[in-house]
């Protein structure tokens, strides 16, 4: 297993996942990983094994966290969902209602479930980007806010997969007065014990994997790109290896530099795969999980360039992506990382790497997981 050893346990009846997820260490497939099951509120699985490093010197522990790159949007649309349970905003809000300046060149009615649902047209910064306006949010939200759509806002998706990070976070301190980062730390981490931030404090670092690249991108070739791929994926290009530096770790990117374990995503989706509630505390109102993940809109997203059905955040399951049932929701990072819920079934699933995959959707790793899982459920 190329000196990898998975530790963890499996509830009876689950040891085929344990199997699957050995093997793709055995294959080469994972250097360092960690998979975690929820059924019916009870933790089935919880597996972890390999390095966190390339060099593979450093062992990958059970509190090991990795960035997760765009499975931090799922976190965000969770805070949203709370906001809504404590009756503090709703979805079909404007934006511009509690963020004024958003309304500028045609963005005035705006929601915040068209913003969720990256239908807003804002999918990119329309002006040159490096990756440092990533680290300032006042600025690169003042930039948001003042720019013209890039199409009608509400007519089409287009995958937001930096921007609605700074779009919510503004809208969200402007509600709750407190940031993403801030929220998620007091409200979900703290309470609850789970293992999840948007950054990562210094004190936290000796605990973190690297994250290791893909050998191929699994971005089409530039000159393929559309307008709005070009400025949602290539302005600035992202460097899959950001997460490995301290300005990244230190930044408040709720888009993407969340970090989290496996058991964290699983708990938490756990959560919404059932009562809202996580060691029997409430976490959020059942009511409050049914708008959240009520379909938003459904198409060929504009810079996927996929069929998607966006809720209010949340990716709704189409092909699969988790598992059968169509009830099934989540959201997936660059590489490979995801959390799902699949209310049908009374399972979550939450998967973390550091070693990143190709494939824009069906890593081949987490497929073998999920087909492993479900088929542990008879």
């Amino acid at each position: 297993m190329n000196g990898s050893k998975v530790e963890g346990r499996c509830a009876p009846g689950f040891e085929r996942v344990r199997d699957s997820f050995a093997r793709t260490f055995a294959d080469g497939a994972e250097v360092g990983a960690s998979l975690a099951v929820v059924r019916d509120g009870e933790r089935v699985v919880d597996l972890w094994g390999g390095w966190r490093d390339a060099g593979k010197t450093q062992a990958w522990q059970r509190d090991t966290v990795a960035n997760v790159w765009s499975t931090t949007k799922g976190i965000v649309a969770l805070c949203f969902a709370m906001l809504v349970d404590r009756g503090k905003l709703s979805y079909r809000d404007k934006a511009s209602k509690y963020w004024p300046e958003f309304a500028a060149n045609g963005k005035g009615d705006v929601t915040i479930e068209m913003m969720l649902s990256h239908q807003a047209g804002l999918c990119g910064l329309s002006t040159p980007a490096k990756i440092a306006d990533f680290y300032d949010h006042a600025s690169t939200a003042a930039r948001l806010a003042a720019q013209a759509p890039i199409w009608e806002p509400g007519s089409r998706s287009g995958y937001h997969a930096i921007t609605v990070g700074f779009l919510a976070n503004e809208v969200f301190r402007r509600v709750d007065g407190r940031t993403l980062r801030a929220f998620i730390a007091e409200e979900i981490a703290a309470p609850f014990g789970i293992d999840v931030a948007i950054g990562l404090a210094p004190s936290e670092e000796g605990r973190m994997a690297l994250i290791i690249p893909a050998t191929s991108s699994g971005m089409p070739p530039a000159d393929t790109l559309n307008a709005s791929q070009k400025l949602a994926l290539g302005n600035p290009p992202l460097e899959a290896t950001a997460p490995n530096e301290r300005a990244w770790r230190a930044a408040e990117i709720p888009a993407a530099n969340g970090f989290a374990t496996a058991e964290a995503l699983a708990r938490l989706y756990g959560a919404l795969a059932s009562d809202g509630r996580i060691g029997g505390r409430k976490l959020i109102g059942k009511e409050a999980i049914a708008q959240a993940t009520a379909p938003r809109i459904a198409n060929v997203d504009e810079v996927l360039g996929m069929d998607v059905r966006w809720a209010a955040g949340f990716l709704l399951n189409g092909m699969g992506v988790y598992g059968p049932n169509a009830e099934a929701f989540g959201h997936s990072g660059w590489g490979g990382s995801f959390g799902s819920a699949d209310p049908k079934a009374g399972i979550a699933i939450g998967y973390v790497m550091n070693q990143m995959g190709s494939q824009l959707a069906g890593d081949p790793r987490s497929v073998a997981y999920i087909d492993a899982i479900y088929a542990s459920l008879s």
